[in-house]
């Protein structure tokens, strides 16, 4: 297998020769095997502790089992928002040189439009020449905003799948507002139907889309994106599941932060310090019981959302288990970004009488149990530092992973994600992709480049990852320098003593920006000031 070093960036664009035949395998000698199916799932605003198998008290069986015949990544991480992630994951670049730095619109600088370029191919695009059939179920986040051809482009039909169940907008799970199937744009009738919730929507959808394969396609495989919107905002869960977490919280985030650092430390995941209570989170002690009801049934609900993905992913592996293509699958689970701290009421607003979790309310987790989700890490979605970026990933393949159940410190990112899958396809990465494949860490075949550099860039916030050690500001403020080998949750700020070493990997980093043509945040407020708000709870 062959990497070809992207610029001075040190970022690795994968260069495979061969055609797309049934068996692959690579240049080091490894036994081939068959191509595998994938089944991508990503969830929205997950922390990075909250499910079983990584520290978190949410009851995830079935996450749990695939992790305990798979692989659990420590360090893998996402851009620290929801549509920079999804144009990262499905093209192989950094936001920026994928035109979703942010979604500003035509007039906006290019890597800030919120247009994916035409160039940047995506991962269907890439594996339907090889033979893959591909479908799309769920958020997308990536539709540009021309009108007429161009925008209808943009969606996930126009970007090489073949078939697409689509949510449009997430201000309701009971009842979103605009779904697409196919081509069609549907909307829901009636209000807060509890036949309909869309977590579930989506698992049947997925469903329906593998027995559709088996009829029709059975002799190609297949690519699946299962991208989720829980537990993003709104808080929606079904009531019975609701019911299933309410008092398991009502200890507070203090002790469950503490628990859950505990329970990661027994599991080998990481041993780190708990960072600082968030500044913008009060002591759960200082809250009256009726705020701490109030509260503690927030988290409930939260996990209410994610304990209902992990039923469906159940039923999805059930089905590949009848299909018998499980053993030939790849399965890869992870979160956009950290736990949300964001305080928004969209939508049909928020009824402070209706019961928690209802389609008639319009809660947000917030900061103190954000700070809890991303256990033990500092900040939250948007910010990029460790609680905004980290995320689990679960990697699952019976025929391919060797690992059961074990536990890998191998840095990776979202842009790993496509010369990953068209690695295994046979296929071929175009050399300004950003991401490298990670098939020799599935197959425990060799380590990686362990002074790899990666880096982040949103709203201001910036870093730069090389090693052990990590770059990092908030925006409009100092440089942090840490060593995550000994502090990942950032707590011991080394930018006094390793200034020769700050100075070159903020070198590193002003490189990256310079070649990926990132503006400063304070250039860009006049495009759309409301992204300047600040959304912690203050």
């Amino acid at each position: 297998m062959g990497f070809v070093k992207n610029s001075i960036l040190g970022g690795c664009a994968l260069l495979l020769a061969g055609a797309a035949d049934e068996l692959v395998g690579g240049e080091s000698g490894q036994s081939k095997v068959k191509r595998p199916n994938v089944l991508l799932i990503m969830v929205d605003d997950m922390g990075f502790s909250d499910l079983g198998c990584y520290g978190g008290e949410v009851d995830t069986p079935n996450l749990d089992r695939l992790a305990a015949g798979g692989l659990r990544f420590t360090q893998f991480y996402n851009t620290g928002r929801c549509w920079p992630t999804r144009a990262a994951l499905m093209t192989g670049r950094y936001p920026h040189d994928a035109g979703h730095a942010m979604m500003f619109g035509r007039d906006a600088p290019r890597a800030y439009k919120g247009t994916t370029k035409e160039r940047a191919l995506m991962i269907p695009e890439v594996l339907k020449p090889l033979g893959y059939r591909t479908y799309h179920v769920g958020k997308w986040h990536l539709q540009n905003r021309e009108k007429g051809a161009k925008g209808r482009a943009s969606w996930p039909l126009g970007r090489g799948f073949d078939r697409s169940y689509c949510v449009r907008r997430q201000d309701n799970f009971f009842n979103p507002k605009l779904i697409s199937d196919e081509h069609f744009m549907v909307k829901r009738p009636g209000d807060n139907d509890l036949d309909y919730y869309i977590t579930q929507a989506f698992t049947e959808r997925a469903i329906h889309y593998l027995d559709e394969h088996q009829t029709y396609h059975r002799d190609e495989p297949f690519f699946l994106y299962l991208a989720h919107t829980a537990p993003h905002f709104p808080l929606h869960a079904l009531p019975e599941d609701v019911a299933k977490f309410r008092q398991r919280y009502r200890v507070g985030w203090d002790v469950i932060r503490q628990q859950r650092l505990e329970r990661m430390e027994q599991m080998g995941i990481l041993k780190a310090k708990l960072s600082i209570r968030d500044a913008d989170a009060v002591a759960w002690d200082s809250l009256s019981a009726e705020e701490q009801d109030e509260w503690s049934g927030r988290m409930a609900v939260h996990a209410a959302m994610i304990y209902r993905i992990d039923v469906g992913i159940g039923r999805i592996v059930e089905k590949l288990k009848s299909m018998k293509t499980l053993d030939d699958t790849l399965i890869l689970f992870l979160s956009d970004n950290g736990a949300s701290a964001e305080y928004i009421v969209r939508g049909d607003g928020n009824d402070a009488k209706a019961a928690l979790g209802s389609g008639d309310t319009y809660r947000t987790l917030e900061v103190g149990w954000a700070n809890a989700s991303n256990t033990p890490f500092k900040f939250h979605k948007i910010w990029v530092h460790e609680g905004g970026i980290s995320t689990p990933l679960i990697a699952s393949w019976p025929a391919g992973i060797k690992a059961k159940g074990e536990l890998t410190s191998e840095l990776g990112h979202v842009i790993d994600v496509l010369p990953t899958v068209v690695d295994l396809a046979g296929g071929k990465v175009d050399v300004k992709v950003s991401g490298r494949s990670l098939v020799p860490v599935l197959r425990g075949s060799g380590e990686m480049d362990a002074e790899r550099m990666i880096f982040w860039e949103h709203q201001g916030n910036r870093a730069i990852r090389q090693g052990d050690w990590k770059l990092v500001a908030q925006n409009e403020r100092e440089w942090e320098l840490y060593n995550l080998a000994e502090d990942r949750s950032e707590t011991n700020n080394l930018i006094e003593v390793e200034t020769a070493r700050a100075e070159g990997m903020k070198e590193s980093w002003q490189k990256w920006a310079k070649q990926q043509e990132v503006l400063r945040w304070s250039d860009l407020k006049k495009w759309s000031p409301t992204y300047s708000k600040d959304y912690r709870m203050k």
